[in-house]
């Protein structure tokens, strides 16, 4: 929920996807990004996400759990990625009557609604392409330090803390 990325890419996440570069041990997300690899992704496309400073700390939480398959989320079964219905059961059993898709609509949601963002950041977070074949000739750029502030304004939104709906600037 807090990378905004889709289940199967969470599910899936390797240790070696991510660049904790500039991230020491007192938590510092300054720099540090997940890069999911292409055959990973809807688009068949490689997606860099920078990483909230929560989803930094639960992912360090989660090398106490590793069983030395590689995966960040293993499931019950030696190797195997944590499954789709597992997920969406522990979603269910804390109480939520949501889908865990849905999170990427409340994501965008809130972007469009809360905050100032320009929309093209906001799809960039959602790994989303330009449709438009002219225009994607010329965007180079995957706004990396926009969707990272972007993406600590989300985090801070999710915890409920003031400030959440920041402008970019902020």
């Amino acid at each position: 929920m807090l990378t905004a990325a889709r289940s199967g890419e969470v599910r899936g996440a390797q240790w070696s996807e991510f660049d904790f570069h500039g991230a020491d041990s007192a938590i510092n997300a300054t720099s540090a990004t997940w890069n999911v690899p292409a055959e990973r992704m809807k688009a068949k496309k490689p997606h860099s996400v920078p990483l909230p400073t929560r989803a930094l700390e639960i992912i360090r939480e989660a090398e106490s759990l590793s069983d030395g398959s590689g995966l960040v989320f293993p499931g019950t079964k030696q190797g195997k990625a944590l499954s789709d219905m597992t997920l969406s059961k522990l979603v269910k059993e804390l109480g939520f009557d949501a889908d865990v898709h849905g999170f990427r609509t409340s994501f965008r949601t809130w972007a469009q609604e809360r905050t100032n963002f320009p929309r093209e950041i906001a799809e960039a977070a959602l790994a989303h392409g330009i449709r438009d074949k002219a225009e994607a000739a010329y965007a180079r750029s995957n706004h990396i330090e926009k969707r990272r502030k972007m993406m600590e304004a989300w985090a801070r939104h999710l915890a409920e803390q003031p400030g959440a709906a920041v402008r970019i600037g902020a």
